[in-house]
This record gives C-alpha cells, structure tokens and sequence, in this order.
C-alpha cells in the first residue's frame, strides 16, 4: 500500500498532474499493459483520493492520453540526449545513436512502447510520425555534413524507422533477452545499407 503524499503548495496544480502521469507510468510498467491500468489503481500509487485526478483528466481516456504524451516526452529526451553526446561533426553517429536510444526505450519499457503505437492519433501527427520527422532531419543533417546516402534522406529515414520498429516489434513477440544486443545491432546494419 502506497503512504499518503503530502500536498503541493497552493497553485502548484501542474506538479501534482505530473506526480499523476508519474504513478501511472510507473504502474504501467508493472502491469505491461493498460488493460489493469485504472484512475483507482493510478490513485493509489500516486497516494491521492481518485477525485483529485478528475482536476486533470476527465477519465481514463484522458489519462492514457496524457500518458502517451508524457512517455513520449521520455523517449524524445532519450534520444536528445544520446545524440547530444555524440560529437557535433559526427552526423551519422548522432543518427546511429538516437535510433539506439529509440530502441532501448522499446526494449526497457516495452509497456510504455505499446501504448504509444497501439494508440494511435486521429491526426496525422503523433509520437512516432514526429520521431520520423525527426530522423529526417539527422539524415538531411548528415546529407549537408557530406554523409553519401544511397536514397534520399526522407526515405532513409523511412526506411531505417519502419525496420527499426519492425525488429523492436519482433523483439516484443518473443522478449528473448538475448535478442536485445541483436537489436541494437541490426541498427547499424540498416544505416550501413542506406549510405555509401
């Protein structure tokens, strides 16, 4: 049973939404899933009454919502944060090492992978369009950098993305730890088969 939070200050609503998304991410790992996924179960690891999260999302469609924005928020810092260390000059290794951080935020939490792909928007934008937009532009990035691609960077990047999402996808079916490095790897080996 999880202890009573103390209450934030007065005027600090935004903090207690993201102790909220905080909760449920963390019991969405645990359960894998959204299916056990609930506002009372959310409540409970968050240590508040469930009213207090009808203030920052209306229902349980709401809060996965948010979720997936907050998860993808994680991912995109995930890959930020691989590329920025990578040298500035290192145009392909930025791209090798924000796919791979990509990947490792699939393999870590593969729960928090699911609900981002499972739900999809009803927009032509979302998390994963917006994560091949950006690997269009470390690919361009590496065009202007003198980086010879064997097609054009919008369809290297396509490329690259939808194999990389089919091999996390694989990994996923079978969650064989032993694959992991494998799909690490095969990274790599798409990025060697789209540049010269």
């Amino acid at each position: 049973m999880t202890s009573q939070r103390v209450r934030n200050p007065w005027g600090q609503g935004e903090r207690l939404r993201l102790e909220i998304l905080e909760a449920a991410a963390r019991l969405l790992s645990e359960l894998g899933g959204e299916e056990g996924l609930t506002i009372r179960g959310v409540a409970r690891a968050a240590g508040i009454a469930p009213a207090s999260i009808y203030q920052h999302f209306a229902d349980k469609a709401a809060l996965v919502k948010g979720l997936i924005e907050y998860d993808y928020q994680q991912l995109t810092a995930a890959m930020a944060a691989a590329e920025e260390r990578c040298p500035a000059d290192a145009a392909l290794d930025r791209v090798r090492a924000q796919m791979k951080a990509y990947c490792r935020f699939a393999l870590d939490s593969p729960g928090h992978y699911r609900l981002m792909v499972n739900n999809r928007p009803a927009t032509r934008t979302g998390p994963l369009v917006d994560v091949v937009k950006q690997m269009i532009a470390a690919f361009e990035r590496c065009e202007q950098a003198g980086v010879r691609l064997r097609v054009p960077p919008r369809r290297a990047a396509v490329v690259v993305f939808v194999a990389t999402h089919g091999r996390v996808a694989l990994w996923h079916a079978s969650e064989d730890p032993a694959q992991e490095n494998l799909v690490l790897e095969f990274v790599d080996e798409l990025i060697s088969l789209v540049t010269e």
